[in-house]
């Protein structure tokens, strides 16, 4: 009898505890860098790659597209199919701030159900979590990811990190359908859309926007203009051209590996999913002098150009009435020199 009454009550806890441990949802793995954003399946997420060093990071999730957009110092990382709120229970727009965080959070409105890497975005209940990704909105109001991506996220994030979360007709076209550069002021969540250069302008020089902070820079052979953030703000941006030849194509991603006073800076190429045999491969002489800036904004952004600096190369647009939903993701981590 006593045997018979123990017997019972452990398959009474397995059956508890399988009932209430969490699913796996979505893909294992990421997928390859170059994948657009459009092409991921639901469950389906791209991961670059992250280094906290970097800068400040901000998440942009746009309902429209049922996509969540992970930028780190100005530069897309991460993107990820997600799954929002249903009818009568939909995700609410606006700028939130990571509240809370618990791995291994549960439900305390939805019969205990798991919510595994939950980051609280309002106290009645919305928040980033590892959830079901059918393809369309589902949650109750909050933002499901894939569970590997989640904790990803989980782990990248801090306490206080900016989430702005938007929708068609309700919010800029930059942050409805994000861009590779971040659309946003990662202090404040307020869109940080700089105006187009004038048609007599060939570069802006705006350090004060961002006095301190790591730096980094996207160039984009498409626009044939390259952007410089400063702790997540844009403080330059200039037009770009390339001699002996057409630009070049696909999206690579680089370090500063040395940097002499008075001498261009030595790069070296960065590993991306796709690109993983590009690792620690350095840039030659030849190909640095293909680019061509204007002389004033070399000689403004050069002594910023310390090891450790980050250059994505793109061939997809960033200007915002050029941009689409087809990215291309960096991967940040940054390999030793």
């Amino acid at each position: 009898m006593i045997r018979t009454t123990r017997f019972a009550w452990l398959l009474l806890a397995l059956f508890s505890f399988a009932a209430q441990a969490a699913p796996f949802w979505g893909a294992k793995t990421s997928s390859p860098a170059g994948t657009p954003p459009a092409g991921l399946k639901p469950g389906e997420w791209v991961w670059g790659g992250d280094a906290k060093d970097m800068g400040p990071m901000a998440v942009v999730v746009s309902l429209t597209e049922q996509r969540a957009y992970v930028y780190r110092n100005g530069l897309l990382i991460a993107v990820s199919t997600v799954s929002t709120g249903k009818p009568g229970h939909e995700t609410p727009t606006g700028v939130f701030t990571i509240l809370q965080k618990d791995k291994d959070h549960h439900s305390s409105k939805y019969n205990d159900a798991p919510m595994p890497y939950q980051e609280r975005l309002t106290w009645d209940g919305v928040a980033l979590h590892a959830g079901g990704l059918p393809g369309y909105p589902e949650s109750h109001g909050c933002v499901h990811l894939p569970t590997e991506f989640a904790r990803l996220l989980f782990d990248a994030t801090t306490m206080g990190m900016v989430v702005v979360i938007a929708k068609e007709g309700m919010a800029p076209e930059d942050l409805v359908h994000p861009p590779v550069a971040s659309p946003i002021d990662p202090r404040t969540g307020a869109e940080d859309a700089a105006p187009l250069l004038g048609a007599a302008e060939s570069f802006r020089w705006e350090p004060q926007k961002s006095t301190t902070g790591p730096l980094s820079m996207v160039m984009s052979t498409a626009d044939r203009r390259l952007f410089v953030f400063r702790n997540g703000i844009e403080i330059g941006r200039a037009r770009v051209d390339f001699r002996d030849g057409p630009a070049p194509q696909g999206t690579h991603a680089y370090l500063v590996s040395a940097a002499t006073p008075g001498q261009p800076p030595a790069w070296r190429r960065i590993g991306i999913p796709g690109r993983e045999d590009e690792a620690g491969q350095d840039v030659a002489a030849r190909d640095v002098a293909r680019v061509v800036v204007p002389p004033a904004f070399t000689a403004a952004v050069s002594p910023l150009l310390r090891p450790g600096v980050v250059l994505l190369q793109t061939d997809l647009h960033v200007l915002p009435d050029t941009t689409g939903p087809a990215l291309q993701v960096l991967n940040a981590d940054v390999p030793a020199l």
